[in-house]
């Protein structure tokens, strides 16, 4: 099969060996991927995959099914799915765990479904599991036009917990409150912190979802409620700060790192069960829509790299086969 392979700095499409087929493992046929930032810390050899795991770019697919391994009940072959990848997206096939591949909600297209996967199972998997949202709490996103942001607005419209953004333009502003946030602030424009604890109130928010980590941790733990959760899922802001224990311990707040990759089979099967029973239906009847910034032929993955790396982007970027 085909691939994309890091030569240097360039992204070559060229024939690599297909992995095999084992028992509890499908094999898909990849009709489309799409770009994560993981992807361009990959490429520049920042963020290895886990052991075991594909070296080959890509943490989600949508394709057909063309072999399943011993055991799997979870799909046929034929059946048009998406799945969450550890790595292998950006290639003609790819061989994933069952539990971690979701039929395409009905309605949507491939090039629709592969924007759902990794954006989708994060920002559910860290706000409803490790966050434990609960109903009418109050939510900051930050990198709120981002997949995982806009994925996230979307949840939490459906669930009824406002959400404040912070976003790098006006224009994302406004297609986030489109998408259903409550309120934002533009982060070029200064701190978010001031708008975003006029809009909490006295109260603080429930819920924090952050990937940029150390420059808006004390920002973060300020507007923490009583009892609050910080979810750390990525570190665009820096990995290493100080923090205040007393601010802490005072408000009974909990500061959660997760990441999504690395963990085990079980545990992002368990997440993609809830996509099947709690989301799918609001893609399937529309009230929840795939975000898409732009499409390009796989052979053209370099270019929609530099388009995710300048951050003008809105929802995702997809790779068509």
């Amino acid at each position: 099969m085909k691939a994309i392979q890091v030569d240097g700095d360039s992204l070559v499409w060229a024939d690599v060996a297909a992995a095999e087929c084992t028992a509890g493992t499908v094999r898909i046929r990849v009709h489309a991927s799409a770009i994560n930032r993981a992807d361009l810390l990959q490429r520049a050899g920042g963020y290895p995959p886990p052991p075991g795991a594909s070296p080959i770019m890509g943490l989600e697919c949508a394709g057909e099914v063309i072999e399943v391994g011993e055991g799997v009940q979870r799909c046929k072959i034929g059946d048009p799915v998406c799945a969450l990848l550890a790595g292998g997206g950006y290639a003609e096939e790819v061989v994933v765990p069952a539990g971690q591949v979701l039929p395409i909600p009905r309605g949507l297209t491939a090039v629709q479904a592969a924007a759902l996967p990794e954006v989708f199972a994060t920002a559910y998997l860290n706000l409803y599991m490790e966050g434990a949202l609960q109903t009418a709490e109050t939510v900051i996103v930050h990198a709120g036009a981002s997949g995982v942001g806009t994925a996230s607005i979307q949840l939490l419209k459906q669930s009824n917990n406002p959400v404040f953004v912070t976003v790098g333009s006006t224009e994302k502003l406004q297609t986030c409150i489109a998408l259903g946030a409550a309120a934002g602030a533009v982060r070029h424009d200064g701190s978010f912190a001031d708008a975003a604890r006029h809009w909490a109130g006295e109260t603080g928010v429930g819920v924090i979802l952050d990937p940029v980590g150390g420059l808006y941790l004390t920002d973060n733990l300020n507007l923490l409620g009583l009892g609050g959760r910080l979810v750390l899922i990525g570190l665009m802001g820096g990995a290493v700060t100080e923090i205040n224990l007393a601010l802490l311990m005072g408000k009974r707040a909990r500061v959660v790192g997760s990441t999504l990759r690395a963990r085990p089979i079980s545990e992002k099967a368990a997440v993609m069960d809830q996509l099947l029973h709690k989301v799918w239906p609001a893609l399937e009847s529309g009230a929840i829509k795939p975000v898409i910034e732009a499409e390009y032929p796989i052979q053209q993955v370099a270019e929609a790299h530099r388009l995710m790396a300048s951050n003008n982007t809105v929802g995702k970027i997809i790779l068509t086969l």
